[in-house]
């Protein structure tokens, strides 16, 4: 099973990393739009901070394991990101769908990180069970602000409706 488990942890790594890589294309992507919501660029400036730390321990983890990224799998991901934040970018309500966007995205990269330290022991690599569990609650954190913080940002986005409609 140690084999298996190990094959599967090692791929999880690699999607991992993916995931990773069109998280901080979109955090760039969306802090760069988001003048006017100053506490939300704030907010995606400080997850860019901690998505580039994720990645660190991500390729980490993988080195451990004597294996590396897949640069396919980033890329592609990579090219998702910028794809899904350009479609954004051209709707009225950027800021709305950005947000929509990333409660979706952080609930994801949770359940990826809950997957990967299911896996550790079964793929004898417990070494890498307290860099996950930091990026774990990193994502945990984000997901809690956004979640604490739609109804805000929504009302915020009408005040600034309103005011160009004046």
């Amino acid at each position: 099973m140690a084999n298996t488990a190990r094959d599967i942890f090692v791929v999880g790594l690699r999607n991992a990393h993916a995931m990773e890589t069109q998280a901080r294309e979109l955090l760039e992507r969306q802090s760069e739009r988001m003048d006017e919501y100053p506490e939300f660029k704030a907010k995606l400036s400080e997850h860019l901070r901690e998505t580039n730390e994720q990645l660190k321990r991500l390729e980490q983890c993988l080195d451990a394991c004597g294996e590396s990224t897949s640069s396919l799998k980033d890329t592609a991901q990579s090219f998702m990101a910028n794809m899904m934040a350009m479609g954004h970018s051209m709707a009225g309500d950027e800021v709305l769908k950005n947000t929509f966007a990333d409660d979706a995205f952080e609930n994801y990269e949770i359940a990826a990180y809950k997957s990967l330290l299911a896996l550790c022991r079964a793929a004898g690599v417990e070494s890498a069970r307290a860099p996950l569990e930091t990026s774990l609650r990193e994502e945990e954190r984000m997901a809690e602000w956004i979640a604490n913080n739609v109804e805000k940002i929504t009302l915020e986005y009408v005040n600034h409706e309103q005011r160009k409609a004046a």
